[in-house]
């Protein structure tokens, strides 16, 4: 059995690093764009969001109003750029932010799925975006020696 799970290790160590940045990458970007989408009609915040923000996602420390338009543009701004790989790691810290407030002010029952995307973006900014990425290509993040 001890053979089998080692070989098992040794398969999975095949699997390319960066091509798991890129899921990384991509599919927490996905939720946060969705969720930016539903925001909008257009180029024009819903009467929608501004209710949420008031009756439902009210905080305690910044007025509805810019926490609409501050979480509408990050939602949008945010992910395109960590789907690209460009600013990655300040990308990925920004959404991590964006996932704290919405675990501690908005919906605290939510934190395994928090816990999943929170994961995700903290392994981003710990590690980078790979070779597979804007911030590579231009030079911007490149693969430390930690194994990558």
């Amino acid at each position: 059995m001890q053979a089998r799970i080692a070989r098992l290790n040794r398969l999975a160590n095949h699997i390319p690093g960066d091509l798991v940045a890129l899921g990384l990458r991509v599919f927490p970007a996905m939720v946060f764009w969705q969720s930016g989408r539903t925001k909008v009609e257009g180029l024009s915040i819903k009467d929608s969001t501004w209710f949420l923000f008031e009756q439902e996602f009210a905080l305690p420390l910044i007025p509805p109003e810019w926490a609409a338009v501050l979480a509408t543009l990050a939602e949008h701004l945010l992910p395109a750029l960590m789907i690209l790989g460009l600013m990655t790691r300040l990308s990925a810290l920004g959404l991590l932010g964006m996932t704290a407030v919405i675990q501690v002010f908005v919906y605290p029952g939510a934190w395994v799925t928090h816990g999943l995307w929170a994961a995700a973006l903290l392994a981003l900014v710990a590690r980078g975006p790979g070779r597979w990425s804007l911030d590579h290509v231009l030079g911007l993040d490149r693969p430390n020696d930690r194994g990558r």
